[in-house]
């Protein structure tokens, strides 16, 4: 799940570009063949160029091998490998921050939702209260002004139960944000 995080995988690209730019500066170490060529004309004297018979043309191998700066290929090489475990290293920090932002995301998704419950179950209790002052008012055991001071606590938890389910959905899209905005399919 982390992988398809946009951090994470552009950590993990740039590590494949470091290690083929290695064995892009290994590949100096070997002899380079190509083939190559020339034409022209050429002529014992000079009244003679472009006649008849001096068209000369000439095809062949071409070996390079740096056998002379063979220590630039070597440091070529090694600042290559360094700059791959540089991009290894950031690859491993990047999956680090990522698991702890999502652990985090976890933890904030989890509490909230047990907030959920809880001002669920006072929201509920509240409600009930409400009702039973209405009817203790109905019944003329009670004033009105119990029956506004039940109504009262009943919309601040109605309220409250509003006010923490919106921070759960938020903690939500957190966690959907942290884990790279999907989530594992069942397969």
């Amino acid at each position: 799940m982390i992988r398809q995080r946009p951090d994470v995988a552009a950590a993990e690209r740039q590590i494949a570009v470091e290690r083929a730019l290695v064995g892009a500066a290994k590949a100096e170490y070997l002899p380079r063949l190509s083939l190559g060529g020339s034409a022209g004309s050429s002529a014992a004297e000079f009244d003679a160029l472009g006649d008849r018979g001096t068209f000369r043309y000439a095809v062949g191998p071409i070996i390079s091998w740096p056998a002379l700066n063979l220590g630039r290929v070597k440091a070529r090489v090694d600042v290559s490998r360094a700059r791959e475990s540089e991009a290894q290293a950031q690859y491993t920090q990047t999956v680090l921050l990522a698991l702890q932002e999502v652990e985090v995301s976890l933890v904030r998704y989890r509490t909230s939702r047990a907030r959920v419950e809880r001002i669920q179950d006072a929201a509920s209790a509240s409600e009930r209260a409400a009702e039973l002052a209405r009817l203790r008012f109905s019944g003329g055991v009670a004033d009105f002004l119990q029956v506004l001071d039940a109504e009262r606590t009943q919309l601040e938890a109605q309220d409250q139960l509003a006010q923490s389910r919106t921070d759960a959905a938020t903690a939500y899209a957190a966690l959907y944000k942290s884990l790279g905005g999907s989530w594992p399919s069942a397969n």
